[in-house]
């Protein structure tokens, strides 16, 4: 799976692929215990330094997201491996990071709700 990344939006590139990579799990295109490509592929196909790929997966690993098993590689982690509280902070921090998001780019948290809702329905 590519990722589509603005190398020209300001957003630093790895912020980018991290929320890409939330997505693609949230959305399922890299549901629970899915494979990820290598550092080294992710880097050689985004054309991105292998170093940056290197911070997301660390980063993503230690929000609990991913989990990295030594010789075999990085893969999505179960729901239930996530404890609780864990899984409502990091939606609460991923609530958060999408409004200033989309305050700093002149979005009013109404057209979020809608849009959200619109996602939602389309999704099910």
């Amino acid at each position: 799976m590519l990722f589509d990344l603005d190398l020209k939006s300001g957003i630093p590139i790895y912020i980018q692929l991290k929320e890409k990579i939330k997505l693609a799990v949230a959305t399922g295109k890299y549901p629970p215990g899915a494979q990820l490509p290598t550092v080294r592929q992710m880097a050689v196909d985004l054309r991105i330094n292998a170093n940056t790929v290197a911070r997301v997966y660390s980063e993503l690993e230690s929000e609990g997201f991913l989990a990295t098993r030594q010789g075999k590689g990085t893969f999505v982690r179960e729901i239930t491996e996530i404890k609780a509280d864990d899984r409502e902070k990091s939606l609460q921090d991923l609530i958060d990071t999408l409004l200033i998001e989309c305050a700093s780019r002149g979005f009013a948290p109404e057209l979020l709700l809608t849009e959200l809702e619109k996602r939602i329905k389309n999704k099910q």
